[in-house]
């Protein structure tokens, strides 16, 4: 059984990151999505959260061979802990290509995990968390970006009793 991880922040889950989930599934029998708490990050949703609609919207999207997990501490040591042979990443341009590069010769360089790197859906290729987290700052509409029940919990983090 070959396992990968899908690792990410997740802050929010997008349909963007769905999609490259989707597409691991297809390439291994095991995949874990691995959301990360990521220091130089200043997340808007909790880790719980985070797991939370991530495991909302892999249910939703009747994804088997799917779990979500967190990353407790250096992604390499998380692979060596799940079995995974692979880390899964998904590009949506050079530049996420320019960024990714360093990550996955420094995991090989440390636990020979491989990295994937999987081109997204080009109707995705506009969706970022980060993107989606400005846009519902300013009120404006993510539900079409996001899994279902996702638009609502980033919205009810920037209400004023959510942050």
């Amino acid at each position: 059984m070959t396992t990968a991880v899908c690792p990410g922040s997740f802050d929010p889950i997008t349909l963007g990151h769905l999609d490259i989930v989707a597409r691991a599934r297809a390439l291994f029998d095991d995949v874990v999505v691995g959301v990360a708490r990521n220091a130089s990050k200043n997340a808007l949703l909790g880790v719980d959260e985070r797991v939370r609609l991530a495991r909302q919207a892999v249910e939703h999207a009747g994804l088997d061979g799917v779990r979500v997990e967190v990353v407790p501490g250096l992604l390499v040591d998380f692979c060596r802990e799940v079995g995974a042979t692979a880390v899964v990443k998904g590009l949506r341009g050079g530049a996420d290509f320019d960024a990714e590069l360093p990550m996955a010769l420094m995991n090989r360089h440390l636990a020979a995990v491989e990295t994937v790197f999987v081109a997204g859906d080009s109707a995705l290729q506009h969706v970022a968390s980060s993107l989606v987290k400005d846009i519902a700052r300013h009120g404006g509409p993510v539900d079409d970006l996001v899994p279902p029940g996702v638009g609502e919990a980033v919205r009810a983090a920037f209400a004023p009793e959510g942050r």
